[in-house]
């Protein structure tokens, strides 16, 4: 197979390949082992092959960039920008997109070599046009160019190269072409600075931090929408968040909450805000969160208490997020009968909103629900007891009539309750005092799909690995369930057949 791949492309080197041959040479380089193509591969085949690129006839471009792809993932990063750095500087000048991203994913493999990565730096024309390319018509070509500008700068050379050169300008003037442009260079510099505290002053030093975050606080409602998302992104590491505290910028965010009030176009920005803080409760403390900012907890119960959907549906993700751990429950308890009101509010969602917000009503009942076993202590179990009580009169019947509806998802979700609060002995307790229920637990023919069965099997875990379930289920049922936990989430029991003399 080798010899005949060889002889293609001896051919191509001499243009004597045509589009049928092409296509047999995609077909065969797929099946020679990379070691066996490494050892018969030329500088002439690959610059037949790229040679071939430069025609007016998108098949044959598109079999050459399959052949290409495969050859060049068979060689060393090294001798690529070696002996082709000609072939990939025009490759990012191509008028086809796919050839753009062959030769970016290329760059982003060479930069990932530490012997490579040097003759990239030293190759400010090749790094410019891979810049231009964030300003590309094509999302992918832009995605491909952000990947490898932020493999690139994850060295102190690539960090100088990008941020300490002309090459900064080249990064300004692209994002002039439009406000989408921009936005990717913010990704791509939101991306590189969440690396490191280092990689953050760069990207600071560059001034387009400062940008960013004059987007996010200026006057244009759907700018700020866009700008809080990247920000949340920063705050995700603990010097991004750092930066933030530093430069006022939770202040600010906080402010603008306050003054959302009187903004009748809050609705475009408030609900990214809003999750801004949810998801700085969860990675910092929820309570000093919660203490110093109290003006989030306050808008996140006036969104759930609304009767916006759009409003309701952020609030519950953000109290899902926030009620993930002991510390965030404990925040949320402190309101007391004002939460417990919320959770009958979100427990008539559950059952009655459109779909998409039940989903997220149900995967938020969960994680509010869920207690690991280490920290079930008497208070917190009373706590998670009396929430799943103010859901519904019956809640356990609510789940269940959801879990038995026609619709995967739905009947998924309801499961998740059931599993998050599976290994807490209030909840055993109730389900064996249920009628049915438990034979509802163990029964396989009630659910139709993958997915579900999936569902049912981590449910049935949770009960039979609790160190309780024994006890309150009895031996007959906790059997059963070990046996379900045995045989596996698909399991089906063979049903013998006799046959009978002159049946039809």
């Amino acid at each position: 197979m080798a010899e005949a791949v060889v002889e293609l492309l001896e051919r191509a080197a001499r243009r004597e390949v045509p589009l049928e041959e092409l296509r047999a040479l995609r077909l065969a380089v797929q099946a020679v082992p990379p070691a066996a193509l490494r050892a018969r591969l030329s500088d002439d085949h690959l610059g037949a092959l790229f040679a071939l690129l430069s025609v007016d006839d998108r098949e044959q471009v598109s079999a050459c960039v399959s052949i290409l792809e495969r050859l060049l993932q068979a060689l060393d990063p090294l001798y690529v920008i070696q002996n082709l750095r000609a072939e990939l500087q025009k490759g990012l000048f191509h008028p086809d997109d796919s050839v753009k991203i062959l030769t970016i994913s290329q760059v982003g493999r060479i930069v990932e070599n530490s012997d490579a990565v040097t003759e990239i730096l030293n190759s400010p024309e090749l790094l410019r046009q891979i810049i231009n390319c964030i300003g590309g018509e094509k999302i992918a070509v832009a995605k491909e160019a952000i990947k490898s500008l932020a493999r690139i700068a994850q060295t102190q050379d690539g960090l100088e190269a990008l941020f300490v050169s002309n090459l900064l300008s080249d990064l300004k003037n692209v994002m002039a072409t439009n406000d989408v442009v921009r936005y990717r260079v913010y990704e791509l510099i939101v991306e590189i600075s969440s690396v490191s505290a280092d990689s953050l002053n760069y990207c600071a030093n560059s001034g387009l931090i400062s940008e960013l975050i004059g987007e996010l606080t200026g006057d244009d409602v759907l700018v700020r929408a866009t700008c809080i998302e990247m920000v949340t992104s920063l705050a995700h590491t603990p010097h991004g968040r750092q930066y933030l505290a530093q430069q006022g910028i939770i202040d600010k965010i906080s402010n603008i909450i306050v003054g959302a009030e009187s903004d009748p176009f809050s609705g475009f920005y408030l609900p990214g805000f809003v999750k801004f803080f949810g998801n700085l409760a969860v990675v910092d403390s929820p309570q000093q969160i919660c203490e110093r900012y109290p003006v989030f907890m306050e808008k996140v119960f006036e969104m759930a208490e609304s009767h916006d959907p759009t409003m309701i549906g952020v609030a519950v993700d953000t109290l899902g997020i926030l009620g993930s751990n002991v510390e965030g429950k404990q925040v949320l308890q402190k309101t007391r009968s004002r939460f417990q009101n919320l959770l009958n509010r979100i427990g008539h969602q559950a059952k009655n909103a459109p779909t998409e917000l039940r989903l997220r009503c149900l995967d938020a009942i969960s994680s509010l629900l869920y207690l690991p076993p280490e920290q079930q202590t008497e208070d917190l179990l009373r706590m998670t007891e009396s929430w799943f009580t103010s859901l519904s009169s019956q809640p356990l019947e609510l789940f269940r009539s959801i879990s038995t509806q026609p619709f995967p998802d739905l009947h998924c979700g309801a499961l998740r309750v059931f599993t998050a609060i599976a290994n807490q002995p209030w909840a055993q307790k109730l389900m064996l005092d249920t009628p049915g229920f438990v034979e509802y637990i163990v029964d396989r023919s009630v659910e139709p799909d993958k997915a579900s069965k999936d569902a049912k099997y981590e449910l049935v875990k949770a009960l039979a690995n609790s160190k309780t379930i024994a006890e309150i289920f009895g031996n007959q049922y906790y059997l059963r369930l070990r046996a379900y936990l045995r045989e596996g989430p698909y399991y089906v029991k063979a049903v013998s057949t006799t046959a009978v003399e002159g049946a039809e």
